[in-house]
């Protein structure tokens, strides 16, 4: 089955839908996966998880860009902010050398 096209599948009990082995394939869905299903104009979509993981990553760094906030900078305001915590919560110097 090429994109685009469509099959017919029977809703089960409890609203269950079997997708269609070749499209589970070519997505790499297997049982215990996770799906979005988004309401939509024209029926529903069923979108594999990761990838609306991935879609939510990248609005997060489109808007931390648009804001200035460099990738960068974030992570060595991390360092600083773990090395405070540290320092504070345990006693633990991390830019002391071991030894």
């Amino acid at each position: 089955m090429a994109n685009g096209d469509t099959k017919l599948v029977r809703i089960q009990e409890k609203g269950q839908v079997t997708l269609p082995a070749d499209i589970r394939r070519r997505l790499g869905l297997k049982k215990g996966d996770l799906v979005a299903v988004t309401e939509t104009g024209g029926g529903v979509l069923v979108t594999p998880q990761r990838v609306v993981a991935i879609k939510a990553l990248e609005s997060i760094g489109k808007a931390l860009r648009e804001q200035g906030v460099d990738l960068d900078e974030m992570i060595d305001a991390g360092r600083e902010i773990r090395g405070e915590l540290l320092k504070e919560e345990y006693g633990i110097d991390p830019d002391a050398s071991p030894g």
